[in-house]
């Protein structure tokens, strides 16, 4: 499995929409329906999957998926 795709899975946890039908543009808030409790435990277990350690100022930026992918792989390369 790609680290996208595992990214994806996890998204998928939180919303209705499957990990495969999950687009780079879709946003978390109006096209996935997350609430602000539901994108700090999605941010919780991005850290644990991935043992990364997200700033909160920086993670409040994020509204996309490729928004949240990139920052991602952005904390994993500073590690």
């Amino acid at each position: 499995m790609t680290q996208e795709m595992q990214f994806k899975k996890i998204v998928a946890q939180y919303c209705e929409t499957a990990a495969e039908d999950i687009t780079d543009d879709m946003r978390f808030r109006e096209d996935l329906g997350f609430s602000s409790l539901g994108f700090m435990s999605f941010l919780g277990e991005l850290e644990d999957t991935f043992d990364v350690e997200l700033d909160e100022e920086d993670a409040l930026q994020v509204v996309t998926i490729s928004e949240a992918f990139e920052l991602l792989k952005k904390l994993q390369q500073e590690s």
